[in-house]
């Protein structure tokens, strides 16, 4: 049986890396970083969005910035047309 995230991948999600920059709450003028990574789908990022809107909601850090890089893992196959063979001895 394949894994829960192959199925995602097969589904069109790809592995999506946030880099979050948030301000401490005791120290407004300090940044601090946050790495987030999950299976999402490009370009809506509704995984991402969900993340970010518990933050909002529930961590005291307030976000200064977030960026975002995204690769779907399966895709359409490369080939190439071969329009001669050769036999080799």
């Amino acid at each position: 049986m394949a894994s829960a995230e192959f199925r995602l991948q097969l589904m069109g999600y790809g592995l999506t890396t946030a880099h979050i920059l948030y301000r401490m709450p005791d120290h407004p003028k300090i940044l601090q970083s946050y790495v987030w990574q999950n299976y999402d789908m490009a370009p809506d990022f509704p995984e991402l969005s969900r993340f970010l809107d518990f933050w909002k909601a529930k961590i005291d850090g307030a976000l200064h910035s977030v960026d975002v890089a995204h690769k779907r893992l399966i895709g359409p196959s490369e080939w190439k047309k071969v329009d001669a063979s050769f036999l080799v001895h």
